[in-house]
C-alpha cells in the first residue's frame, strides 16, 4: 500500500486498554479495519458518535506529526531511520495516565513528570526532520488561520507544526471536539470506566512508523521498541 503522509505515534502494543482504543475509537491501525464499539455504562449517547474525528487516526500519541516525504526519500529510508534512532533512546516514563479534558476533547494525559516524554518527542521531531517536504503555502494558510501565539508560529515555520517542542503536549486523544457539558460527562463516564485499564506508572517503550492511506486512514507500518 502506498500513502500520501506517514507519522510516529506511540501505539500501545496489545493489552486491555489497546483493544479499548481501537474499539472506543472504532478503527484498528494494525490490522487496517473497522472495529465495533465496546460496551461502556452510563455513557449517554453511541460511543463512535463521540469519535468521529479522531477515528481515521487510531489510538496513539503522536510523537512526530504527520508529514508527506521530502524529495528524494523513501519509506524504506525512514523506517531504517526511525530503527536507528529507536536504538539510542530510552524508553520515557510518567507515573501514570488518567483521562483528562483538553477544552473540549477528552483524551488520556500522563500524570506526574512528564518530561522524559517532552525530550522523546523533541528528539523524535528533530531526528527525522530531514525526511519532512516543506509545508505548501495552503498548508502554512490553514495553519496561521488558528490563534497561534509567537513561539508556536515560530515551530510552525521551523519544525512544520505549531505543537511541537516546548510547545508539545503528550495525549492520547478519546474523543472530537463536544460541547463543554458533554465533554465534562464523557470524562466522568470513561474515569470510571477505564480506571482498571490505566497504566501506573506508564512507559513509552517503541516509536510506531504509520501511513495515511488516500482515505484519510491511518495504517500501522512498523513498530520499533525502544533499546537505548
Amino acid at each position: 500500500m502506498t500513502y500520501r503522509r506517514y507519522a510516529i505515534y506511540y501505539v500501545p502494543a496489545g493489552g486491555a486498554l489497546a483493544r479499548f482504543g481501537s474499539a472506543w475509537l472504532g478503527w484498528d491501525m494494525a490490522t487496517g479495519t473497522a472495529r465495533a464499539a465496546p460496551d461502556v455504562p452510563g455513557l449517554a449517547e453511541p460511543a463512535h458518535g463521540l469519535t468521529e474525528a479522531p477515528r481515521r487516526y487510531g489510538f496513539h500519541a503522536t510523537l512526530k506529526p504527520p508529514f508527506r516525504l521530502a524529495d528524494g526519500q523513501s519509506v524504506d529510508a525512514l523506517a531504517g531511520a526511525v530503527e536507528t534512532l529507536s536504538l539510542r533512546l530510552p524508553p520515557a516514563r510518567a507515573d501514570g495516565l488518567e483521562v483528562s479534558r483538553l477544552g473540549r476533547f477528552v483524551a488520556l494525559t500522563p500524570t506526574g513528570e512528564t518530561g522524559d516524554l517532552v525530550e522523546l518527542a523533541a528528539g523524535t521531531v528533530d531526528a527525522l526532520d530531514g525526511f519532512r517536504a516543506p509545508l505548501t503555502p495552503a498548508e502554512l494558510d490553514r495553519y496561521r488561520a488558528r490563534t497561534l501565539s509567537a513561539r508556536q508560529a515560530e515551530l510552525l515555520d521551523r519544525w512544520g507544526y505549531p505543537f511541537v517542542m516546548d510547545q508539545y503536549r503528550f495525549h492520547l486523544t478519546l474523543s472530537s471536539r463536544l460541547p463543554v457539558a458533554r465533554a465534562k460527562a464523557l470524562q466522568a463516564t470513561l474515569t470510571e470506566h477505564l480506571a482498571p485499564l490505566l497504566p501506573s506508572p506508564f512507559i513509552l517503550d517503541a516509536l510506531t512508523l504509520v501511513g495515511e492511506d488516500d482515505a484519510g486512514m491511518f495504517h500501522m507500518i512498523s513498530r520499533h521498541p525502544l533499546r537505548g
